[in-house]
């Protein structure tokens, strides 16, 4: 990420990621032993802070990351990239205890640990000081000071984050805050409202979710393309409407819905004077998106799987897709089978259109960028 002169003023998100429970963990624990997880555990909290956040410091048990306005990344895919860092957070804990074999009182209070999450957005400088970057202003000191809230004490929610009203502008979320408690910190630099989105459901849904397994034999074409841009940005365009109907090769799509993206909610494609749903049956932030699509073949009419796969490389991310299992009468069966070929070379040809769009936008003007 390009850092802006230390005397230019920047405008972003500013995140804290603090590990909660840690002080009465340290005092009941052997101090080797607790400092051994809470490496392990900031070294999750740093891996999951990706595009287009950087992380500025380590403070203690947090990490302060932010991340400078640029349009690549936003709205729900925000909240998702949130989710994913507690998500794999969790999921160290889960394994720590698991794997350990040691009866000391660190590992037996690992469970008393979790992690809450302050998002506010506003004005920064940016300072390098040494390895880090340190940022000073008044919205830093708003972002520190939420730190230490009445949340837990009025809501009774222990693992959260807090999304300051700001923030949800400036990610244009305002759509998903039905599902949030709405809240409100008063300090004497003013009073703030802000909306407190429980993370134990999150954990749990990502815990008990049975995925949607397709058999190799039962897929029918594939093709895939590396986009030179991380797996973030290319996942935010994924469930975009006007970046999906390149993929789909319709005229244009429409989502019926207006909350959150996921399961169930239906993309309207319209093909000239046909208009075709595609049903969203799996959606696993940054990996896959797995829809239920209304394809029309000659004569007829089937239903098809279309599988959408991310994997980050070195380089960038390798989007994958593939359709399985057509469905429909043995007419319309036939007909996709001598049609499938010509279809995958069409969706060859989408995915290169696909990735010559975001790739470009990539590195046009922030102004310009979609």
């Amino acid at each position: 990420m390009p850092t802006p002169s230390p005397l230019t003023p920047s405008r972003g998100i500013l995140l804290i990621a603090d590990i909660t429970g840690y002080t009465v963990f340290l005092k009941e624990s052997e101090l080797e032993h607790a400092h051994g997880v809470l490496s392990d555990l900031l070294s999750v909290l740093v891996e999951g802070t990706r595009p287009p956040l950087a992380v500025s410091n380590l403070q203690g048990d947090a990490v302060f990351s932010y991340g400078i306005d640029t349009g690549e990344v936003g709205g729900q895919t925000f909240v998702e990239m949130i989710e994913s860092i507690y998500i794999a957070f969790r999921r160290a804990i889960e394994q720590m205890v698991l794997n350990s074999t040691c009866d000391c009182n660190a590992c037996a209070n690992l469970g008393a640990l979790d992690l809450k999450f302050i998002i506010h957005h506003g004005e920064f400088l940016i300072q390098n000081i040494g390895t880090n970057r340190e940022l000073v202003g008044s919205d830093v000191i708003v972002a520190h000071r939420l730190a230490k809230n009445t949340v837990t004490a009025t809501t009774g929610v222990r693992a959260y984050a807090v999304y300051t009203t700001a923030a949800v502008e400036a990610l244009g979320i305002a759509h998903l805050t039905g599902e949030w408690i709405p809240h409100r910190e008063v300090y004497d630099a003013g009073e703030f409202e802000c909306w407190v989105a429980d993370m134990t459901p999150t954990w749990e849904a990502a815990r008990n979710r049975s995925v949607i397994e397709i058999p190799g034999s039962e897929y029918r074409g594939k093709a895939s393309v590396e986009i030179a841009l991380p797996v973030e940005h290319v996942w935010h365009r994924l469930g975009d409407p006007e970046y999906r109907r390149i993929l789909i090769g319709s005229d244009r799509q429409v989502r019926q819905g207006k909350g959150r993206l996921g399961p169930g909610e239906v993309y309207q494609c319209h093909h000239g004077d046909n208009v075709v749903p595609s049903v969203i049956l799996e959606w696993l932030p940054f990996t896959r998106i797995l829809t239920r699509d209304l394809i029309h073949v000659p004569g007829s009419t089937i239903h098809l799987l279309v599988d959408y796969g991310l994997a980050q490389t070195e380089s960038g991310t390798v989007l994958t897709m593939a359709c399985a299992r057509p469905e429909g009468s043995t007419l319309a069966r036939a007909s996709f089978t001598a049609v499938v070929p010509a279809m995958m070379k069409a969706v060859e040809g989408a995915l290169g259109v696909f990735k010559e769009r975001l790739e470009t936008e990539a590195v046009a003007p922030a102004a310009s960028r979609g």
